[in-house]
């Protein structure tokens, strides 16, 4: 059984031009003890407002959240097993990391011996042992949000919700912080539910990932599966660079189909499912093309330095939109101007399903 189930989650909002929106609009969804799970979406398509759901700060209009088969609907905040970590840190800054850690435990009268234990062990398992008497001020922002994070998981919750957490970050603390946090979940051994609209952050860290858009689940899936096999244009569109290609399938060869854009670019597509005259959308990835001595023949409009790799932007020789490869940087790599060739391997093109 699910630590965490959702069931036809509605919340919906009043406009203050009188209209409504529903924030969550028929939301189905389950959650795994030990499990992390990342709600992923554009601004406004309703995963804080789940995250708040399951928190207790915001009331469904209709549906239910159960936790290990208890109802939550009739609990307030503080009396759900869970606990909220939020992009604002929220911590106390005239208290010593130590008592704003423990302060849970304080409010509810927990003797100070055992507090003190408690605090030090929350405090180890973060890595900021030995820096209780430090006042946040005296932290860096990557130290204040593992402090944030001891003071959620001290009180054990079955379920930790997280809210943007890293968002504040810069970039390289950031990527540190999404790998320190997903071994800290493995190490705790309990679910995290995780909000983020960044692609990059939610196929690092997650088990599965929970597509939302204007209130409803686009996909659910591990990381690669949401990658490799989105299930519409928005998910393709949404996760990561892509292009897509508005196909017909002119015939099929075997295991293979080669279909043309209208503007004559053609590719080669597994043909399992496919038949002659069939419209299809494709998806490929920028790393799956690769520049060859024949191929798909177009022009580098630009040229974009990403390090080892170079990101290109291919105008194809018969028109259409331009084509994004990820190639690598060498003496040999092309520049804006130049005239290339892309190969991709037909094992490598996603077809989405019909809509």
């Amino acid at each position: 059984m699910a630590l965490l189930e959702i069931r036809a989650a509605r919340r919906v909002f009043v406009t203050p031009e009188g209209g409504r929106v529903a924030a969550l609009d028929g939301v189905d969804l389950d959650v795994g003890a030990n499990e992390f799970v990342t709600l992923l979406g554009p601004s406004g398509c309703g995963k804080t407002t789940l995250l708040r759901s399951i928190s207790g700060f915001e009331a469904l209009n209709g549906g239910s959240i159960a936790l290990d088969g208890a109802d939550l609907s009739k609990l307030p905040p503080f009396r759900r097993p869970v606990n909220t970590v939020f992009q604002s840190y929220a911590l106390f800054g005239h208290m010593s990391v130590a008592r704003n850690v423990g302060y849970a435990l304080e409010v509810r009268g927990v003797a100070k011996g055992q507090r003190e234990a408690k605090v030090a062990e929350a405090l180890e398992k973060v890595g900021l042992d030995g820096m209780g008497a430090r006042r946040p001020s005296q932290l860096s922002g990557g130290q204040r949000q593992r402090v944030a994070l001891a003071r959620s998981i001290i009180a054990e919750p079955r379920l930790l919700l997280l809210d943007e957490p890293l968002s504040a970050l810069d970039r390289n603390l950031r990527q540190q912080m999404q790998l320190e946090l997903k071994a800290l979940q493995a190490r705790l051994g309990i679910a995290f539910v995780f909000v983020t609209h960044d692609q990059e952050e939610a196929l690092t860290m997650s088990d599965r990932i929970v597509v939302m858009r204007a209130g409803k689940i686009e996909q659910i899936g591990p990381p690669r599966d949401i990658y490799r096999r989105p299930k519409n244009r928005f998910v393709a569109d949404f996760i990561g660079e892509t292009n897509l290609f508005d196909l017909t399938v002119e015939r099929i060869e075997g295991s293979e189909a080669r279909a043309r854009t209208p503007e004559g670019v053609e590719l080669v597509l597994p043909s399992q499912g496919l038949v002659a005259g069939q419209a299809v959308t494709a998806v490929l990835r920028p790393a799956d093309f690769t520049l060859a001595a024949a191929g798909l023949a177009g022009t580098v409009t630009r040229a974009v330095y990403l390090g080892q790799d170079l990101h290109l932007f291919v105008q194809p020789a018969g028109g259409g939109a331009e084509i994004r490869v990820t190639a690598r940087d060498g003496a040999a790599a092309p520049s804006a101007g130049d005239a290339v060739h892309l190969a991709h391997d037909p094992a490598a093109v996603h077809v989405l399903e019909a809509a």
